[in-house]
């Protein structure tokens, strides 16, 4: 079953890769809203649109902390998924704030970001 019109996030929509990640950075286009930057690329080809999180290790020393952005930020994108229309986009979040914000907040930007994408 595909996972086009489901609420998931398989492993097959993240990204991986040095090469695929190193394609994403230097040739993406970079978007962000007060908390969280996003670096897009479009029309890669793979078919499904993939993502990678990172909370830098700078602002937030403590892993629990960090995870907990993660999850945060991944769960606001699964469940808004399907406002990319197209295929094939590779999408960067970096969290680059030193506070903890609420989820409400972090689904409201991930939800500005995906809908800037999509136009």
């Amino acid at each position: 079953m595909d996972t086009v019109g489901r609420h998931t996030l398989s492993k097959e929509e993240r990204l991986s890769g040095k090469v695929s990640i190193d394609a994403l950075v230097k040739g993406g286009k970079w978007k962000g809203t007060e908390h969280i930057k996003a670096c897009v690329l479009s029309g890669t080809g793979s078919g499904l649109n993939r993502i990678i999180v990172s909370v830098p290790k700078k602002n937030f020393k403590r892993a629990v902390k960090r995870n907990l952005l993660k999850r945060r930020i991944r769960e606001s994108y699964r469940l808004q998924k399907d406002v990319l229309t197209g295929t094939g986009t590779d999408i960067l979040f970096v969290y680059n704030s030193t506070e903890v914000i609420d989820f409400k907040t972090m689904f409201s930007e991930v939800g500005d970001l995906l809908r800037e994408t999509a136009q």
